[in-house]
Parts: structure tokens; sequence; C-alpha cells
């Protein structure tokens, strides 16, 4: 290869990785600025497997970012707000949603070659970036991305337009089922290397365009480029909870099916082709090797989603659930998306609710408590959201992601305490329990827990804080007549210090649990309020 070779090879070289970094910086504004009202499209637009995978191809187009979707529908699952067929929908949906960028590449890129135009607003969004704040600051990002991937573009063209001549379709495997295998092999490793199979359906297209390779071949790459993929969501299963382990499987199965499919599908897509438009597959090949990417991932979600079901209950058949009863949500690979990881924690922190005011129940009716729930374990289940919680990073002191945020720490913090009242507090329970003159109040308390409990379950907040209230209501107005009747027995002599201050400190008990639940349920109500935002 001669020196005007090389130099053609570094032009297309520095042409990929200014292509990948706008990717990557247009994302990123993107999520920032979209990925809030993407999350809430994604969650309320899956109702089965076939609205996921809609909505997971629309989200995944817009945010152009796979992962963030496929993250989101992990975050979903381990929160309670979907099933796992359903966020198969949206894992499925995303394949398809990230061949729109081979359409901007092929439409707008190639066709309009905007890399000259498109260099005064790399500087234009980098400004907007630097001097302003919230979504201006996010838009300019965006733009900014938006802009190098078609400078990117268009140095690729110019540096493999150097190379026309010097690199033919003849030094790459023949158009065999084993030089197409070897192909697909090169096209895993180029994703295994940029981490990203736009980076390789790019650099393949701009090959494709300048002659270097011809369709077959390029098909076969971008072929194992999604197959690729599968790679990087298996590494980043290891040491994950069961929820990423079954999507991460999940997407390895799905795409190693969708490859083999797409293999086979080649030849009857260029022979459909020759049928139609002879001759013009060479001459327009760019548009139908995009074309036929769209296609085989269309037609592969179209096969599996009448099987997603089954294809979820085998999954997780093979994948067990063996995490923690309380925060098996809490996946770590959340916390790249914090508003996911806050309602993942907003989900745990409502399972130990839960488990902690049934204890407290169990508690005033003197049922067996090992029955109703281990005090240890919820107590390891409150330590491990609170340490979830504090790798939660937020950039923007506003919004209801900072009031969900704060929302959370202040349920945590009350439900510590109430911990603390259950734990070394429970011979006051006992005491509240026995004392006929507390009676009443130990009754209208249990009553009102049930039905708290009852509101939190069916996601009714509202209601929820209104029994909480009542009941707390309820104790104060009692305290202060009780604690005069009892000082009046003292008095007269039908009961002795020990045994008032006993039922003194069960009032307290009594009080102090109702104060926290209701703080609790109230500061609960505020996330669920922010997440409707």
């Amino acid at each position: 290869m001669n020196a005007f070779s090389w130099s053609t090879l570094f032009q297309a070289m520095g042409g990929l990785g200014l292509f990948l970094l706008g990717m990557i910086i247009m994302t990123d504004g993107l999520r920032s600025l979209a990925g809030n009202a993407m999350r809430s499209a994604l969650m309320h637009f899956t109702k089965s497997p076939t609205t996921g995978a809609i909505t997971g191809a629309i989200v995944t187009a817009i945010l152009q970012s796979s992962s963030a979707t496929t993250v989101a529908a992990v975050g979903f699952v381990g929160a309670g707000l979907m099933n796992f067929s359903q966020a198969l929908g949206i894992i499925f949906g995303a394949n398809i949603g990230t061949t729109f960028r081979g359409w901007i590449i092929v439409l707008v890129g190639f066709k309009l070659q905007l890399g000259l135009i498109m260099m005064p607003l790399v500087l234009l969004g980098s400004i907007v970036r630097l001097f302003s704040r919230g979504h201006m600051a996010h838009a300019g990002y965006t733009i900014a991305g938006f802009s190098l991937i078609f400078v990117g573009i268009d140095l690729m063209q110019q540096g493999m337009g150097g190379l026309q001549g010097v690199v033919t379709p003849d030094d790459f495997p023949s158009d065999t089922f084993s030089g197409r295998l070897q192909l697909v092999a090169s096209g895993i490793l180029i994703t295994l290397v940029t981490q990203s199979s736009s980076a390789g359906v790019a650099a393949s297209l701009t090959a494709l365009y300048a002659g270097a390779i011809n369709f077959n071949q390029a098909a076969a790459l971008v072929i194992g480029m999604d197959v690729g993929t599968t790679v990087t969501a298996a590494m980043a299963t290891i040491g994950g909870t069961v929820g990423s382990k079954r999507t991460g499987f999940s997407h390895v199965i799905y795409n190693l099916l969708t490859g083999l499919g797409a293999l086979l599908f080649l030849t009857p897509y260029t022979l459909m082709w020759e049928w139609l438009a002879p001759g013009e597959i060479i001459n327009h090949a760019e548009f139908a090797l995009v074309a036929f990417h769209s296609t085989f991932n269309v037609l592969s979600v179209l096969i599996i989603l009448p099987f997603a079901k089954p294809f979820a209950r085998l999954v997780e058949t093979l994948i067990p659930e063996k995490a923690p009863i309380y925060t098996h949500g809490l996946e770590k690979n959340l916390l790249k998306e914090p508003g996911i990881a806050i309602t993942a924690s907003q989900s745990a922190i409502k399972n130990e609710l839960l488990a902690l005011i049934s204890y407290a129940k169990a508690q005033l009716s003197g049922t067996s408590l090992d029955r109703e729930v281990n005090l240890h374990e919820l107590q390891m289940a409150l330590h491990q959201t609170h340490e979830y919680i504090d790798q939660i990073h937020l950039t923007d002191s506003s919004g209801p992601e900072w009031e969900r945020l704060l929302a959370i720490v202040h349920c945590l913090d009350h439900m510590q305490r109430l911990h603390e009242r259950c734990d070394e507090d429970a011979g006051r329970a006992v005491a509240a329990r026995r004392l006929e003159a507390l009676s009443a109040v130990v009754h209208d308390t249990r009553t009102s827990i049930d039905e708290i409990i009852y509101a939190i379950a069916s996601n009714n907040y509202e209601q929820a804080l209104s029994l909480a209230d009542q009941n707390l209501k309820m104790i104060n107005s009692q305290a202060e007549p009780l604690r005069e009747a009892f000082m009046h027995k003292i008095v007269i002599g039908k009961m002795n210090v020990r045994e008032a201050t006993e039922a003194l400190e069960a009032i307290r008990w009594l009080l102090r649990v109702s104060t926290h639940i209701s703080r609790i349920v109230f500061h609960l109500k505020r996330t669920h309020t922010q997440n409707q935002r």
C-alpha cells in the first residue's frame, strides 16, 4: 500500500472516530433532553409484547440508544411496573430502532453530503452547551453530536474514496456460505472493538458506497455486527441480578436466531431485488443494505412476538428467581439511568414498608412474628436500599427526579426509625396489647394499618395517607386523656408507678409508630406524584 493509501486510510479511520464520538455526544444529549419523557412513554404504552416492541422501536430511534431502552425495560421489570414478557417486546423492538441510524446515513449523509455545512453547527452546539443551563445546554450537546456524525461520514467517504482500486471486494472472503460466516465473524469482532454496532454499520455503508466491498459482503458484516452486540450484553450480566441476567440471556438468544435467519434470508433477498429491479441492487447498494438490515429485524420481531410469553417463561425457568425478597429490582446497571434507578428504589421501599408495617401490626395482634416477616432480613434490605440510593447522582438540584430522590431519602429515614421501634421497643407493643385501657386504641390502630396496607398495595397513596393521618389524630386525641387516667389511678391506688410507666411507654410507642407511618406514606405519596409528571 502506497503513502497516499495510508493517508486516506487514516482519514477514513478519523472519520469513523468522529462518527462514533458524534453518536456518543448526541445520545447523551438526547437522553438528558428527552430521556424522562421517553421512559414514561415506554412505561405507559407498553401493555403487551406487541405494544412494547412498537414503543421500544420508536424510543430507540429517538434516543439513538438501544442500551438506554434495554436498561429502562430491566428497571421496569425490577420495579414491578411490567412483566418480563412485556419487557421482551421492548428489547425486540429496540433492534428495529437501531436500524434508523442506517437510514440517516444513507438518505441524509450520503445523498446531501452535509459535512462542510455541519462544521459551523458543531461550534454553535458547543457554545450553547458551554454557556447555557438545563434543556438549552442538552439541546446544544445534541446539535454538536448530530453535526459531528455528518462530519465523520464526510471524512469516511473521502478516505474510502481514496482507496478505490486499492481495496476491492476480491480482498475479502468470497461469496460462499463459509465466506459469509467469516465476514459475520469479522462483523462481531468490529463491534467488540468499537463497542458500537452503529460505527460498524456506518463503516460498512461507506466501504460499500466506495466500492471497496460488494453488497453480499457488506450484508454479512452487518449481520455479524448485530450478533456482536449480544457479547456486550452477555458480559454486562456477569455478577448482575436475576433481571439483568434474564435480559442479557434473552438478548443473546434472540440476536443469534435473528443472525441465523438473516444469513438464510440474504440470498432470497438479493434474488427478489434482481426479479423486481434487475441490476438496481448494484446501483443502489447502500440503500439495499439498509433496507435489508431493517427488513430482517422487522421480520424477526414479527416471527418472535407470538411466542414472547412462552419464551419469557422459558428464560424464567432457566434463570430462576433467587434474589432478595425486597431489593430484587435494585440493579447496578440501572444507575446509568438515574430516573429508572429512582423508580426501582421506590418499588423496593414500597415492598419494605409493607413488610415493616405488617410486622408492627403483628406485634399489636400477638401473632407469630416470624411468619409475618424476618426483621433482621428487613434491616439488611433497608441498608442495601440506602447504599443503592447513595450511588444515584443527579446533576440538577431541581425537577421531578430531584424531588423523588429527596422524598425517598425521607422515607428511608422514617423507616429506619420505625424499624428501631419494632425491634428495640417490642415490650411496649406487648404492654399496649395487654392493657385493657388501651384495647380500643390498639384495635383501631390494627384496623387502620390493615387498611393502609391494602391502599399501598393498590397504589392508592392518597387514601393511604388519609388513613394514616386519621389514625395519628385518633391516637393524639386519646393520649392525653389516657395519661390523666393513669395518673388518677396511681393517686387512688389502683395502679402502681411501674405499671403506670409501662402504660405511658406503650402510649408513646403507639404514637411514635403511627407518626412514622404517617410521614413515610406522606413522602411515598410524593414520589408517586412526581413520577406522574
